[in-house]
């Protein structure tokens, strides 16, 4: 099927500072990574099975066997994603229909130097359109930078700013551990390595640049812009996840025993996920959505 144009992947050819290595059309060719690059499973990593998540209405049986596989590892979530492409690319949504066209978009990995494979993306205005400056996002726990952020981006392009976004180590198609934080700090620093080399690209240095956080992407932008107050010109906030409200938390007894578990066994799956779609999403139609957004997580959370 043909893609519609405000969705066609389109390549810019720029003048950056760092090697990236693009991502081509998952339709053309196959996945842009090898099996030397991806996280093997291994002994120590300890899955707690969550039960079976329920079918995703109007999709076939094959979609929504795809859309249960184990999400643990990057190159399962690469392909997941990919074999939902066509069906993400037809969403009843404004954020999916009538997205401004002309946008340029461009994906690829990058490998960091912990060692691991980030999946970035960017979104620019029409090349006659001049930059205003660039926003640089940090995504949720339950997120990633594509899926909803997708058309948000394109707006937010087509109003002529540069955007830029990068997807967490174990989140989205980035290497690592699916929702494994070892070290809050880490994860801090490898926001700043990767938006340190997007702020001195020659066509961005010398414009304002704004960090966007959401959620836990809002505790991420505060401590990188805490890290280094004077490289940003502004900071966005959206409903920013800097403490659990004590009314959702366990008991104490129950938070000692999980504060236990977790330091013994701190790669495994020990916290049942709340269905908070009701009180994440207002409007009905987006809340239908989420189900699709098929990279995002299971029914249990790592801590």
């Amino acid at each position: 099927m043909e893609l519609s144009a405000p969705f066609r992947f389109r390549s810019r050819n720029l003048n950056s500072p760092f090697t990236h290595i693009p991502i081509s059309h998952p339709f053309k060719h196959p996945p842009p990574f090898s099996t030397k690059l991806v996280n093997k499973p291994t002994n120590s990593t300890l899955t707690v099975r969550a039960l079976r998540k329920a079918p995703i209405e109007g999709l076939s049986d094959e979609l929504n066997a795809i859309a249960r596989r184990n999400l643990d590892f990057a190159y399962t979530r690469r392909r997941v994603r990919d074999a939902f492409t066509e069906v993400h690319q037809q969403l009843d949504h404004c954020l999916f229909k009538n997205a401004p066209a002309g946008i340029r978009t461009e994906e690829w990995y990058e490998r960091n130097s912990r060692g691991l494979e980030i999946f970035c993306k960017s979104w620019m205005p029409r090349p006659e359109i001049p930059f205003k400056a660039s926003v640089c996002f940090c995504h949720g726990y339950g997120d990633t930078c594509t899926f909803f952020f997708e058309g948000i981006a394109r707006r937010i392009a087509a109003a002529g700013y540069a955007v830029f976004a990068m997807d967490y180590p174990g989140f989205g198609l980035s290497e690592g551990l699916h929702g494994y934080i070892p070290n809050f700090d880490y994860l801090v620093d490898d926001v700043i390595e990767h938006y340190t080399k997007i702020k001195v690209r020659p066509d961005l240095r010398d414009l304002p640049r704004f960090i966007l956080g959401q959620s836990m992407g809002g505790a991420v932008s505060l401590k990188v812009h805490l890290r280094e107050p004077d490289d940003w010109d502004g900071m966005i906030l959206v409903a920013p996840m800097c403490k659990i409200a004590d009314d959702v938390l366990p008991s104490d007894a129950v938070m000692k025993v999980l504060t236990v578990f977790s330091k013994v066994l701190p790669k495994a799956k020990l916290f049942p996920k709340q269905d908070l779609d009701e009180l994440f999403f207002r409007e009905p139609s987006k809340r239908k959505l989420v189900g699709l957004s098929t990279i995002i997580g299971s029914s249990w959370s790592r801590r």
